[in-house]
C-alpha cells in the first residue's frame, strides 16, 4: 500500500526470515563464524540460542546458502517429536527409503548408511533443528548417538540445535552430559543495541530500494525502548509506523506516529512490560532527590 509512496521495492520490514535481509551486527558476524567454524570438518554439535525473534533462523538460512553444493541438509522445524519420529523425520528430509513400520533399529540403520555413502561420494551431510528447546531428553540422547558414527578425522553427522535459551538449561542436565561434551561451539545471539538500532532501519529500507531516512532520530529511539532491540519487534513495528505515516500524508515517521503504531503492532505484554520498566527508573527518584534535597538544605543552613 505504501511502497509507491516512499519509494519502495518491496516491503523492507517483512518478518520473514530473508537471508538477503540480513542484518550483519558485530553479534551477527560472531554468531555465523561460529557456526561456521564448529561445522568444520571435525564438528559434531553446533549451538545458536537466542530470545524469540533476535535472528536465529535468518542466520540458519544463510548459513545454509553458503555450504558447499556436495552437503545435504535435513532441517527439522517441529522438534515435538519422539525419537522414532524423529529419525523417520530425517528419513523423509535425506529421502532415504524405509519400511513402513520400521523400528528404530531399522531407521538408525538406514540413516547411518545413507551417512556412509555420503561420505565415500565425498559429500557431507547436516542436520539443523530449529525450536531445538523442545527436544525431550531421550530423543537429545538419540540424536547423540547418530553422531558416533565417525571416521578418524570427522563426524559423518552434523547437528545444528537452534532454539531459545531454555536450550542451554536443558543441555545442563545430567543425562545430557555426553552430548553437552560434544558441542564444538557455541553462541548466545543478543538483541541489537540503540545504535544498532538506526543502522538495521536504515539496512533494510536501503535494501528495498529507499536511500532516505523515513524515521526521525527520537521516533528511533523510542522504537528501540518499546521493542528492545528485538529484530522482530522493530519489523512490526516499523512496517506500521511506515503505515501510518502513509495514512497521515508524511514522508518522515515521527516519535508520535511511533506510540500510536506500538499501541496497534505489537503484543500487550510486550508493552506493558516496557511499560514497567519505565516506570520503574522513575519510581526510585523521589527516595533519591528528597534526600539530596534534605541534605543540600541541611548543609546551606550549617555553614551559613
Amino acid at each position: 500500500m505504501y511502497l509507491g509512496y516512499f519509494g519502495l521495492s518491496e516491503k523492507p520490514f517483512s518478518i520473514a526470515p530473508n537471508p538477503e535481509y540480513l542484518f550483519l551486527s558485530e553479534r551477527h558476524k560472531e554468531a555465523l563464524a561460529h557456526l561456521q567454524y564448529g561445522l568444520g570438518d571435525a564438528g559434531g554439535f553446533v549451538l545458536l540460542t537466542g530470545e524469540v525473534g533476535t535472528g536465529k533462523t535468518t542466520i540458519t538460512r544463510t548459513l545454509l546458502s553458503s555450504l558447499p553444493e556436495n552437503t545435504e541438509v535435513a532441517f527439522i522445524l517441529n522438534p515435538t517429536l519422539s525419537a522414532h519420529e524423529l529419525l523417520e523425520s530425517i528419513c523423509d528430509e535425506l529421502t532415504i527409503p524405509v519400511e513402513k513400520g520400521a523400528s528404530l533399529k531399522q531407521l538408525t540403520d538406514s540413516i547411518k548408511a545413507k551417512l556412509l555413502a555420503n561420505h565415500a561420494a565425498g559429500g557431507h551431510t547436516m542436520l539443523i533443528i530449529d525450536e531445538a528447546q523442545h527436544l525431550a531428553p531421550e530423543v537429545l540422547e538419540q540424536l547423540r548417538l547418530l553422531t558416533n558414527l565417525e571416521t578418524d578425522h570427522k563426524k559423518l553427522l552434523q547437528i545444528v540445535l537452534v532454539g531459545q535459551p531454555e536450550l542451554q538449561q536443558l543441555l545442563q542436565r545430567t543425562e545430557l552430559r555426553q552430548l553437552a561434551q560434544r558441542i564444538t561451539a557455541r553462541y548466545h545471539l543478543l538483541p541489537l543495541t540503540q545504535v544498532q538500532v538506526f543502522d538495521y532501519i536504515q539496512h533494510r529500507l536501503h535494501k528495498a530500494g529507499c536511500n532516505k531516512a523515513l524515521f526521525e532520530p527520537t521516533a528511533v529511539e523510542l522504537m528501540y525502548e518499546l521493542t528492545a532491540g528485538i529484530p522482530r519487534l522493530i519489523n512490526l513495528l516499523a512496517d506500521r509506523c511506515l503505515l501510518g505515516a502513509f495514512s497521515q500524508h508524511q514522508m518522515v515517521v515521527s516519535k508520535a506516529i511511533v506510540k500510536q503504531a506500538a499501541e496497534e503492532a505489537l503484543p500487550k505484554a510486550v508493552l506493558s512490560s516496557q511499560s514497567s520498566a519505565i516506570s520503574s527508573s522513575i519510581n526510585w527518584l523521589p527516595y533519591v532527590a528528597f534526600p539530596c534535597l534534605f541534605l543540600v538544605g541541611f548543609a546551606a543552613a550549617y555553614w551559613s
